[in-house]
């Protein structure tokens, strides 16, 4: 059964200061929350229309840990405690991942004050897509952890690792070469790419700020075809798309 507390507390964490104080998150639908348990996610607190619990192996020995707390609920229920317009069978509660801090290889995505939730949950999806396992987010870009940037994952948050920093030091101190998209730069279809580097890209109305551009070493431009009158610039997921899409093809 549901509880006002229970309502309370879930609707709480839709909040940035109170996701950091109690260290936790929120994820909803089978999709996201299937994906975080197969990655090996454990939650505290599981809520599931019976719909859901008989598709599902959750309830197996698995995940009957003392600490974890599952309820079966009904619809109702589910929307009083659902972010989402039309609830999806299950949410749970996740703790917030504590994770070393590696050094950038191979191929890494780094966010110069990304703020749109549904931004960032697009481009961590596309990393997962292609591969890239680490994006690093300056400390001005969206929470990764918020309900809308989770949705927006569709799963992918549980194989993509996000790591909030100062860029500066990231970029100043990796020996990878540092690509990003600038309209001063070369044609992304033309310029040699490696294999590893770390690829920036900037703020939806800004692009990448001042200090971080005097650290890109590698300056690309994602050339427009159209001969008339087009758009001033495209979306940064998109052009994160368009770009790692570049980079895997080359590899």
């Amino acid at each position: 059964m549901v509880s006002k507390n229970d309502i309370k507390r879930i609707k709480q964490l839709e909040q940035k200061k109170y996701r950091q104080r109690e260290g936790l998150f929120v994820a909803e639908g089978p999709k996201v929350v299937g994906d975080l348990l197969r990655c090996g996610y454990q939650p505290t607190i599981l809520f599931a229309t019976s719909e859901w619990n008989d598709k599902s192996a959750f309830f197996d020995t698995k995940h009957s840990g003392n600490q974890l707390r599952t309820e079966i609920i009904t619809n109702e229920e589910l929307q009083k405690l659902s972010f989402l317009q039309h609830p999806q069978q299950v949410l749970a509660v996740f703790p917030i991942p504590q994770q070393s801090f590696p050094e950038p290889k191979g191929l890494c995505l780094a966010l110069d004050g990304v703020q749109d939730p549904g931004n960032l949950g697009t481009i961590i999806r596309i990393a997962d897509w292609f591969g890239i396992k680490n994006i690093y987010c300056s400390t001005d870009s969206a929470d990764a952890w918020n309900p809308k940037v989770i949705q927006a994952t569709m799963g992918s948050i549980a194989r993509v690792n996000i790591y909030y920093c100062d860029l500066s030091i990231i970029l100043c101190q990796t020996t990878l070469p540092v690509y990003g998209t600038l309209l001063d730069g070369n044609d992304l279809y033309q310029e040699e790419l490696s294999t590893e580097g770390i690829i920036v890209m900037g703020n939806e109305g800004n692009g990448i700020s001042q200090p971080i551009r005097k650290l890109i070493n590698k300056k690309l431009l994602i050339p427009s075809y159209s001969h008339d009158d087009t758009a001033e610039s495209l979306n940064v997921a998109i052009a994160t798309a368009i770009t790692c899409a570049e980079f895997r093809r080359r590899k």
